[in-house]
């Protein structure tokens, strides 16, 4: 057990929670804007039937003026700062234009419908707008009601006014201040996980590099120099101990750089080179230099294959020769290889074993599980990949692998 366990969520499950996030956002918005225009109507139904108590305005002009009243409220969520424009340019225009009716008792130029949208644009300018719009609407509102509003009230209503803006830029800062609250936490969640995940990969190196390194120094230097250790060292032993040591720091070159990848602080690690196409010779001449009857028919341009793909074909390919080792020794393997102009066909036989297999040696994995690791990279690169037991005891491996991989396609 690691000293770190992170709950990691399914694709699956980051999918629903998103779609159901972005369904609940959109149901949000449409019951805001329905909302929005039946308040507006409301205010419209109020304004028009009421325009003529206060106002001297003619009967067909009166639909257009209490539009210009309570229309403006349609804008109060999506463009604030044009319906507040609006509205004050009518609101300066109204009382040049039309008197109030005589002996009514109103004595505001403007219908109270048409103050409380200019209000209640004011109040979400300041809540959304940036500061100088904030500070265009406050000043241009305040005079207006202070050039407009009846006796002394201009000075109550511009200090109101300004009391309404401070309480809007106050609660637009609280809730910044969170904001930016919740997302520092977020990063410091991130940041901690991310710290596990390094600390974690770090002791992983550590142990690598403790024993399964320490081992394969020990066996490249083992192989060098058993030549000058022991007499009568045949031209033969010294060709299998030189193949021995070859792919001892093969293995220990491909170590070091597993090394280097969990070992990096970074969080996007470039890819280290990796064997393709242009090493599946050298693969195929040292698994017969280890001792393994191979033959091999490779037809094709290699180049046509895209990195991922040769990647994934140079593992499967080494993968099959290390069972092939492994559960048949002594075998004949027989390796064909197609480079064809869209995909690649690899078929990998070997014979039934002409010796027993030697239980206490581990199954050589490279980068899997034995087939189900070779299955994986085919599937990830859009192949495909199937085995089979012959009839002769023997085994096959056939694979078939794109030319380029399927987000290229």
């Amino acid at each position: 057990m690691t000293r770190h366990e992170l709950r990691v969520p399914r694709v699956g499950q980051v999918n629903v929670t998103r779609t159901t996030r972005g369904v609940r956002t959109r149901l949000r918005g449409h019951g805001t804007i329905v909302l929005v225009v039946l308040v507006t109507v409301i205010l419209y139904a109020v304004a028009w039937p009421t325009l003529h108590l206060t106002h001297r305005v003619p009967p067909p002009v009166q639909p257009i003026v209490a539009a210009l009243a309570a229309w403006p409220f349609l804008f109060v969520r999506a463009n604030p700062a044009l319906g507040w424009a609006i509205s004050a340019a009518s609101a300066a225009v109204i009382p040049a234009v039309f008197d109030l009716v005589p002996d009514s008792g109103y004595t505001y130029p403007w219908q109270v419908v048409h103050i409380i949208v200019i209000m209640a644009l004011l109040l979400s300018v300041s809540l959304t707008a940036g500061p100088p719009t904030v500070l265009v609407a406050w000043a241009a509102t305040s005079l207006l009601f202070l050039a407009e509003a009846p006796g002394d009230d201009g000075r109550g209503w511009a200090f109101g006014l300004t009391a309404l803006v401070v309480f809007a830029l106050l609660v637009r800062w609280l809730v910044s201040s969170r904001r930016q609250l919740a997302a520092e936490e977020e990063t410091s969640e991130l940041e901690r996980a991310r710290r596990a995940i390094l600390e974690e990969k770090a002791r992983i190196a550590r142990d690598l590099h403790d024993v399964v390194a320490h081992h394969m120094s020990m066996v490249v230097v083992q192989a060098q120099s058993a030549p000058y250790r022991l007499p009568e060292v045949s031209e033969e032993t010294r060709a299998e101990f030189e193949s021995i040591g070859a792919s001892a720091r093969q293995a220990l070159n491909e170590i070091r750089g597993l090394l280097g990848v969990l070992r990096s602080d970074a969080e996007l690690v470039e890819r280290a080179p990796q064997p393709g196409t242009a090493q599946i010779r050298e693969l195929l001449d040292g698994t017969r230099r280890a001792g393994i009857a191979l033959s091999w028919d490779v037809t094709g341009d290699p180049s046509v294959l895209s990195e991922l793909s040769g990647l994934a074909l140079y593992r499967i390919l080494q993968e099959s020769l290390a069972n092939a080792a492994r559960h048949r020794p002594g075998s004949h393997v027989d390796v064909t290889l197609n480079y064809g102009p869209d995909a690649v066909a690899l078929r990998v036989v070997n014979g039934p074993a002409r010796t027993e297999p030697d239980q206490t040696l581990p199954v050589e994995h490279s980068g899997g599980s034995g087939i189900t690791g070779m299955f994986e990279r085919a599937v990830a690169v859009g192949g495909t990949l199937g085995t089979r037991p012959l009839d002769d005891g023997g085994f096959e491996v056939v694979a078939t692998l794109p030319a380029t991989s399927p987000a290229r396609r």
